[in-house]
């Protein structure tokens, strides 16, 4: 297969209409816009469902509405516009439609700024909406992994009848990379059972998440909880980079995990052992291989565009016993490979480790 150059939202637009999407609501934002335009043309020339909605509230519940009717459905934003659609994906959680997201995350709080950041974390995997439920959550590092994410993220949704993220930087979004799309899909429309579809001849069906009686919502949280359950047993992802004879590691995620997986040659070439956790599923968070990881380990270092939220998942994953240091960029500040290493010799140091013979510290 042949690799073409792609900028990071397009390619993400195409993988899903190569994944068999039918129906795009969404409201421009940068750094995503590129992502909608690109829809904007496309899916009328191939009759597909585009519109772009009077703002990112509207969008997501005419997502809803075509998650309801069976529909392979989408829809994209950057940090302000899903914080908008917090209360829409709560409903469509709790109506248990399928429905898959993009956000292309960018600086906070308030409006912020059009800069790559990771601060919409807490927002997108503890559940930014009302009541008990967390979407799957999955973070590429590459074009070509977000290609390849987004490709997948429909059969994930409609496996468990729930919403995927996933959820990329600005980076990622403007970037251009080599990629290998995914070839078309044709996907049959069939009777699931569940979706609003107009058939006669069968019983009513009615798709809501309102349950007036505590007991009554009280079950069907307990099934919802039961399915993300199953999500924690088979949906974990995550990258290891030069972990096995690791005595120190480097928990990231997205650009900052491209960021640190330099940063960990440049140690190396010094000869201090150091390796790269890069979570890709950041719910369902890989909590028990990094714990795994954290027993044989002498110090970690999470670093993140944002002022520390994947840090509190590396704490618990590791209940920290191991000393646990952080490195954080906000506002859009992209950090550098030598940002990192005063902060990998100052994880060296609180472990009184020591040096091999090769280190001469940090010069490049």
């Amino acid at each position: 297969m042949t690799k073409e150059l792609w900028k990071g939202n397009e390619a993400i637009a195409e993988s899903a209409l190569r994944a068999g999407m039918e129906a795009y609501f969404g409201y421009p934002i940068t750094p995503q816009t590129e992502l909608l335009e690109y829809l904007a043309k496309k899916m009328p020339e191939m009759g597909r469902a585009f519109i772009q909605a009077e703002s990112e509230v509207a969008a997501i519940n005419m997502v809803y509405g075509a998650a309801s009717g069976g529909a392979r459905v989408m829809s994209s934003s950057s940090s302000p516009g899903m914080s908008l659609m917090q209360e829409g994906v709560s409903y469509i959680v709790g109506s248990e439609v399928p429905a898959v997201l993009v956000d292309i995350m960018r600086g906070g709080p308030g409006l912020g700024n059009i800069a790559p950041t990771q601060s919409d974390y807490f927002q997108l995997t503890k559940g930014g909406g009302h009541g008990d439920y967390r979407p799957i959550v999955l973070a590429p590092a590459s074009v070509q992994e977000a290609v390849d994410l987004v490709y997948g993220s429909f059969d994930l949704a409609e496996r468990y009848r729930h919403v995927v993220i996933v959820a990329a930087d600005g980076n990622i979004g403007q970037m251009m990379e080599p990629v290998i799309l995914p070839p078309p899909r044709q996907i049959e429309k069939r009777d699931r059972g569940w979706e609003l579809n107009g058939a006669a001849g069968r019983e009513r069906r009615i798709i809501v998440s309102i349950y007036l009686q505590p007991e009554v919502l009280h079950r069907h949280n307990e099934k919802i909880q039961a399915k993300q359950r199953e999500m924690e047993k088979n949906e974990v992802r995550y990258q290891e980079y030069l972990l096995d004879d690791a005595e120190f590691a480097i928990v990231a995620f997205g650009t900052a995990a491209r960021v640190a997986q330099s940063a960990v040659r440049w140690a190396r070439a010094q000869g201090i052992r150091v390796g790269l956790f890069r979570p890709i599923s950041l719910y369902p968070f890989p909590l028990a291989r990094l714990g795994a990881i954290a027993k044989r380990v002498r110090a970690i270092l999470v670093v993140e565009m944002s002022a520390g939220q994947m840090l509190e998942d590396v704490q618990l994953a590791t209940n920290n016993i191991v000393p646990i240091s952080f490195y954080g960029t906000m506002g859009g500040v992209v950090p550098f490979p030598d940002d990192l290493m005063p902060e990998i010799e100052k994880m060296i140091q609180a472990t009184d480790c020591v040096r091999p013979r090769n280190y001469v510290g940090w010069v490049e």
